[in-house]
Formats: C-alpha cells, sequence, structure tokens
C-alpha cells in the first residue's frame, strides 16, 4: 500500500488535488486573466477618487466637469469590472463542478478496482464517506471558498502593486504591519490541520458505526443488543461533535484576527502620512485614496481568515480522498494481455502465499501458504476447511480478486496476471457466499449479467437449472420484487438466483463460495441439483460448508490453517484417517444427533 497521503502539506495537497482533477486547469488562463479584469476595477476607483479630489476641488473652486466626467470613467469602469468578475466567477464555478465530477466518478470506479485486501483493510462506511462527505466538502468549498482565494488573490497583487506606485514608504509600513497576520495565520494553520483531519476521521467513523447498525438491524434485534449499538453509535457521534468542536475552536480565534490586524494597519498608515506632512509630496487626494487601496488590501486578508477554516476543511478531505486515490488498484491489468485458451479450462495453484493488510507493517500473518494443486479442466473440486483455514481467500484468487504475495494462479495455463479482466470475468463466474441482490424484481437482477437476454432466455436456463418448481411458488413469479438487497426472499433463494445469474454467462470456470450455506433441506436439495446441473462439463471449485457437497464432488482439498494437508476423492480421504476424516466424523455425528 502507498505511503499515507497526510505527509503532504496544505500546498502540496492542494496540488496535487488539482493535477487529480485535470477540469480545473483547463482554461484556467483565460478565466484568470478575466478574475484581473474584475480587481483591476475595484483598484482604479481608489485612483479616480484620488484624481476627484485633487483635480475636481482645487483651491479656485469645484470642477463639476471633471469630476463629472471621472464619475462615468469610474461607471463604465466598474461595469466592465462586474461583467468581467462574473465571467470569472461563472468559469471556475462551472469547472469546479466538472472537475468535482470527474473526481467522484475516478474515486467509485478506482474503489471497485481495488484489491479484494483493501476492501478488507478499509471498511465499508470509511469508503462512503471518501465518495460522499469528503467529496462534497470539496464541492462547499469550491462553491465560496475557492472563488474567493482566486479572486481576492488576484485583488491582493494588483493592490499591493498600485501602492508600492503610490507611496512606497506608506507601503512598505502597511505591509510591515499587516505580515505578522500571515505568520499568526500559518502558525494556526498546523493546528487548524490536525484538528480538522481528526474530525474528518471521526465523522467516517460514525458513518461505520451506523451502517453496521442499519445493516444489521435484524441480528442486533434477534440478539436484543440494539440499545448497546446505539450506545456505541452515541459515543461515536460524541467524539465527533467534539473533534469538529475543536477544530471550530481553533478556526474561531483566526475570525476576529484579520480585523485586529486591519485597524492596527489603517492607523500607521493615517500616522506615518500625517507625520511625513506635505513636504513629502503627498496630496491629499493621494492620502485619501491611499487609505482607499489600504481598504482594499485588507479586505482579502479579512476573508481569507473567513476562507481558511473551509479550506482547511477541505484540504483534510482532499488528505482523505487522494489516500484512496494513492492505494494501487488491485489487480491490475496487464499490459500486454494473453487470452484464453479456448475450451475447457484447467486451474492451477504454484505454490501461493497470501495475507491481508491488516497490521500496515508488511508482516501480516499468511492466510494461505505454499499452496499447490493443479486441477484439471471439467473436474470438480470441493475446497474444506475449518473457519479460517483459507478457503473463501483461495477462491478470491482464482477469481483475481486479489493478487497472490509469493506464488503463481494459472487458468488454462495462462498466470493470471497476463489474463485481461474482461477475458478472464467473460470465461469465469464466482457464486460468493452472501450473493447481493439489487433492489427490483428477479428479471432485473437476472439480466443484470447480461442485459441483452430476452425474459424467454431466463425462462429457458431456469428451465436447464430444473428450478420451475420453485419459480412457480413465488407470487409474481420472475417478476417477483426481491427487495434491497434481496430481503424478500430467503437465504437460499438468493442463491437460487445467484445459480441462474451465474449460468446466464456460461462460464468454463466456477468458483462456488458457501453455495448450500444456512439453507433448508428442500432449498437444500434444489441448490444441489441445479449446482450439479451448472457444474456439469465444467471445472468447478465448491467452497464447501457442508461435507456433502464435499462428499459428490470429483476431488477434495483439505486447507488446515492456510496450508493444503490433504489432498483426494472423498472416500480416499475417510479412510486415511487425516484432518478430513476428523471433520467427516463430527459432521456425521451432528447429523445423526439433529
Amino acid at each position: 500500500m502507498s505511503e499515507p497521503v497526510g505527509r503532504y502539506s496544505a500546498v502540496e495537497t492542494i496540488g496535487r488535488g488539482v493535477r487529480a482533477a485535470p477540469a480545473l486547469r483547463t482554461g484556467f488562463g483565460v478565466t484568470l486573466a478575466f478574475a484581473l479584469m474584475g480587481a483591476s476595477g475595484r483598484v482604479v476607483i481608489p485612483i479616480l477618487v484620488q484624481q476627484a479630489i485633487d483635480r475636481g476641488f482645487p483651491a479656485k473652486g469645484v470642477q463639476v466637469h471633471v469630476v463629472a466626467w471621472l464619475a462615468l470613467v469610474a461607471f463604465c469602469i466598474i461595469t466592465l469590472a462586474t461583467w468581467a468578475q462574473r465571467t470569472a466567477v461563472y468559469r471556475l464555478g462551472r469547472r469546479s463542478e466538472e472537475a468535482l465530477f470527474g473526481l467522484r466518478v475516478r474515486l467509485f470506479e478506482h474503489i471497485h478496482r481495488l484489491s479484494i485486501a483493501d476492501h478488507s483493510e478499509e471498511r465499508k462506511g470509511a469508503l462512503v464517506a471518501r465518495v460522499t462527505s469528503d467529496v462534497e466538502t470539496l464541492a462547499q468549498f469550491f462553491q465560496w471558498g475557492g472563488l474567493a482565494i482566486m479572486l481576492d488573490g488576484t485583488l491582493m497583487l494588483l493592490v499591493a502593486a498600485v501602492m508600492l506606485a503610490y507611496d512606497w514608504v506608506l507601503a512598505v509600513v502597511a505591509f510591515v504591519v499587516a505580515a505578522p497576520l500571515f505568520f499568526v495565520l500559518q502558525r494556526v494553520q498546523r493546528h487548524l490541520v490536525r484538528a480538522y483531519d481528526e474530525a474528518r476521521a471521526q465523522n467516517a467513523e460514525v458513518m461505520t458505526q451506523i451502517s453496521e447498525v442499519v445493516s444489521g438491524a435484524e441480528t442486533l434485534r434477534s440478539y436484543g443488543v440494539g440499545g448497546r449499538y446505539a450506545r456505541r453509535v452515541k459515543r461515536a457521534s460524541h467524539d465527533r461533535s467534539n473533534a469538529f468542536i475543536r477544530a471550530g475552536t481553533i478556526g474561531a480565534f483566526l475570525f476576529p484576527s484579520g480585523e485586529v490586524f486591519g485597524v492596527l494597519t489603517v492607523s500607521a498608515v493615517v500616522v506615518t502620512g500625517l507625520l511625513r506632512g506635505p513636504g513629502s509630496g503627498l496630496t491629499a487626494g493621494a492620502m485619501v485614496g491611499f487609505v482607499f487601496l489600504t481598504y482594499r488590501f485588507l479586505e482579502p486578508i479579512a476573508e481569507f481568515t473567513e476562507v481558511l477554516d473551509q479550506a482547511q476543511t477541505a484540504v483534510a478531505g482532499m488528505r482523505r480522498v487522494l489516500g484512496v486515490l494513492e492505494i494501487p488498484i488491485g489487480p491490475p491489468e496487464p499490459e500486454v494481455p494473453m487470452k484464453l485458451p479456448q475450451g475447457g479450462l484447467a486451474v492451477t495453484l504454484d505454490r501461493v502465499d497470501f495475507s491481508y493488510r491488516t497490521r500496515g507493517d508488511g508482516d501480516e500473518p499468511l492466510v494461505l501458504n505454499n499452496v499447490t494443486a493443479h486441477i484439471p479442466a471439467g473436474q470438480q473440486v470441493a475446497v474444506v476447511g475449518e473457519t479460517g483455514s483459507g478457503k473463501t481467500t483461495l477462491g478470491r484468487l482464482v477469481a483475481r480478486m486479489a493478487d497472490p504475495a509469493a506464488g503463481t494462479v494459472l487458468v488454462g495455463g495462462v498466470p493470471l496476471t497476463r489474463v485481461s479482466n474482461n477475458d478472464l470475468r467473460a470465461r469465469l463466474t464466482v457464486v460468493p457466499q452472501e450473493p447481493f441482490l439489487f433492489e427490483g424484481s428477479i428479471a432485473a437482477n437476472l439480466l443484470f449479467a447480461k442485459p441483452k437476454l430476452s425474459i424467454a432466455d431466463l425462462e429457458r436456463s431456469i428451465d436447464d437449472l430444473d428450478l420451475r418448481d420453485w419459480l412457480d411458488t413465488l407470487p409474481d413469479g420472475i417478476d417477483t420484487e426481491v427487495g434491497q438487497r434481496g430481503a424478500q426472499l430467503s437465504a437460499g433463494e438468493r442463491q437460487l438466483v445467484a445459480l441462474i445469474r451465474a449460468s446466464l454467462v456460461d462460464p468454463d470456470v466456477l468458483v462456488l463460495d458457501e453455495a448450500t450455506s444456512s439453507v433448508d433441506a428442500l432449498t437444500e436439495v434444489r441448490l444441489s441439483h441445479a449446482l450439479e446441473r451448472l457444474a456439469s462439463g465444467r471445472t468447478t471449485i465448491a467452497i464447501a460448508h457442508r461435507l456433502s457437497t464435499a462428499a459428490r464432488a470429483d476431488r477434495v482439498l483439505v486447507l488446515d490453517h492456510g496450508s493444503l494437508v490433504e489432498d483426494g476423492s472423498h472416500a480416499e480421504l475417510v479412510q486415511a484417517g487425516g484432518v478430513y476424516s476428523r471433520m467427516f466424523e463430527a459432521w456425521v455425528a451432528s447429523t445423526s444427533a439433529g
């Protein structure tokens, strides 16, 4: 996994964020030119005020035509500057939305291309927070803070240049008095960044806790522990609230800082001007104009103190977004992919090791250790073992949900690292332990696999698996609504839908993870019969929970603490008196007792 993105400063993080969202750079030069035009209008007005005082109110009397002419010029400049500033705001706002849209899509796609090892490390709630709340934080910043930084930044630069041209002594006084404000802001920034990083982390924790409570509502109610988990959510929410209060307290220190330094700066300029007197060559109009310019210079600084609070939140969110984008995708697509051979596909595991990234210190325990096996094309294999033995992980490696830490997985004699994802998914299908169904009808969930198929094609596949009798028991047949995550179907019925969906792909290799677990006897018979039809002629790897599945397989692989300890037929392993024999005896005893 990549080094944490938190090592970058705020400026570096913003730079990396701009590179991650290239739409921000598109036409930025033109947008900046419009912003400079808008800022120029605000700078010209103090100059026109100075001209009006010095030329429109001479000692001999008021020159109305001069004041009127200058007022007309001011009107035209303000009109042009307003149009330019609105154009800059529109362009930057549009580019910001395009950039955030691209960033959200890129982040979403990146998360779905991560290795299963990274999904095990990053909890679902935290990943959801990256796509939703963290990107939303960036959107809120660009809607106001980003615009303010760009427009006010250009204004400060122009005003500073004009102040130096007017009177460099007064300009230096203004800059010197205002300078400590930047050091104050810089010092507070460091504390603010840490505070908002902690606040965003606590926000992700709250989302994770809430996600678990909502998803596991039925289980919590069944065991009567809803109150305990509600208290966990309350504690997490309390920690989040405290974290944001701490960040807000630090941020609140910034607001009066700008006002205090503003008063000090203007006072210093006025006092210096009065002390220098008329002999300095500074006219009354120039003095008034310079005071206006000083206020113009200080206005962006005061606004920066407000923007800074929001900017730190955005930087913290950007760090977390970039942290996900810096995780290498896995498994990566090969640069020069190899096609899988036509016909049946054998599966080979050659000295395979694997570990999940749980501690981040590079010394994680092996889940699979030196596993070697060859499964000929068309053979049906059951993988058995105690919970935590690594059997599910083995199935994930065969399906290339992750790559082994060492060793090679080959399908059809081709290393999976050389096979394109599209080619592999067209030839290999996984039926997971808990099949995910989308809200909608059974038909919609089947067409998810092959959108171009007709209802007649779906019906034919159901008949091929001999599941017509089950479908006829449903209230609306193939149009029966499954509910959110398939909640309106039983666990076994969801697995039946998953088997039909897998049959539509017509794979050469089938990986079944606990396909007959947690189902009633009738559903198990249906599942077993459908599996037998689906597996016929295909290389099948069944992660078996019930040893009845292993008994029907051509071959059984036995895993124990990540190592392949036995390999043979059901009858051979029962007679061998090893791990499988003991598991089988215990299973028979529990079945008889039941």
